[in-house]
């Protein structure tokens, strides 16, 4: 099936879900949908940032901090989480840990997401189609590095949101993401 074709299920207000149309219709329509959020780490506490490919349908070339993506008809956020985490780097078996739900809206999407991080030491397999190239950096640097290049906003709202929650649950100001 063409990645257009996907069904994906469409959300209301409330997250309770009213369908699913084809992912083309869910773009052209900007309707909200839900979609996974995988914050991939190394065991030293590096994240993982990958660069989408130039013909993604939404922020083509732009970087990303998270896997992940729609969640499909059918699917719930978990089993969306692990095919996606699979399908972009080719991570299979690895635990999940789910962080937090949240609503995002902006120009161009609109969507009830779920994060989840996990720590993962092995081999990744980019899956080509989707991303152009990819590597595990200090979080430090991923904000630099949003200073000078296109970032996707959703997840950079989710990465803000993610380090905000540690913080205030560890009361841990050093940066330690995991």
């Amino acid at each position: 099936m063409e990645t257009a074709d996907e069904l994906v299920t469409i959300v209301d207000q409330e997250n309770i879900e009213l369908g699913a149309v084809p992912r083309a219709e869910m773009r052209a329509g900007r309707l909200r949908h839900r979609a996974t959020y995988i914050l991939v780490f190394n065991s030293q506490g590096d994240l993982f940032v990958q660069k989408r490919t130039s013909s993604k349908d939404v922020f083509p070339g732009y970087y990303d901090v998270a896997a992940g993506g729609v969640v499909l008809e059918g699917e719930s956020y978990e089993q969306g989480a692990a095919r996606e985490l699979e399908e972009e780097l080719g991570i299979r078996g690895t635990p999940l840990t789910r962080l937090f739900d949240f609503y995002y809206e902006d120009e161009h999407i609109r969507l009830w997401g779920r994060a989840f991080s996990c720590v993962y030491d092995g081999e990744l397999t980019l899956q080509e189609e989707e991303i152009e190239s990819g590597e595990f950096m200090k979080v430090q640097e991923v904000f630099r590095l949003a200073q000078s290049e296109p970032f996707t906003p959703d997840c950079v709202y989710l990465l803000e949101r993610y380090l905000g929650s540690r913080t205030r649950a560890d009361g841990d100001e050093t940066g330690k993401v995991f």
